[in-house]
């Protein structure tokens, strides 16, 4: 199953970029970084797409628990790809937020975006070791 995060806004400073390439080296390719202006132009498209929005009053998981959510996504047999939307230094629309299949926090601290790309796409990378009973995890 395709995996995008998908950043309103740039990875601008190079150590972020850096980190996230690192991971998606890791992943193999599952996990594609996309950078845009504008989510809801984006999304207009996207009918079978997992919609993910990374909102501080989201649900939050364990890492264990996150990945078996993304089981439970890959294993419905409805959608062909996973969305994990940041939004820019705004946040994101309300309008996004409520054609969203699932709101997921990483904590209650704000960070930015750029860190919450790093961040989101470690615990992706963690979540695929877990689902592989593979030792990074621990």
């Amino acid at each position: 199953m395709n995996i995008k995060v998908v950043l309103e806004g740039k990875l601008k400073e190079s150590f972020y970029r850096e980190g996230v390439f690192e991971y998606q080296k890791r992943l193999l390719g599952r996990v594609e970084v996309v950078e845009v202006s504008n989510i809801n132009e984006y999304l207009k498209n996207k009918n079978n797409s997992y919609l993910v929005v990374m909102e501080i009053d989201g649900c939050q998981l364990s890492s264990e628990a996150f990945a078996k959510k993304i089981r439970e996504v890959e294993s419905s047999g409805f959608y062909n790809e996973i969305l994990f939307l940041v939004g820019g230094a705004d946040g994101l629309s309300q309008c996004i937020k409520e054609k969203s299949n699932f709101m997921l926090s990483m904590s209650k601290m704000t960070f930015l975006h750029q860190e919450a790309v790093l961040i989101l796409i470690e615990q992706i990378y963690r979540a695929y070791k877990i689902l592989n009973n593979e030792p990074y995890h621990k």
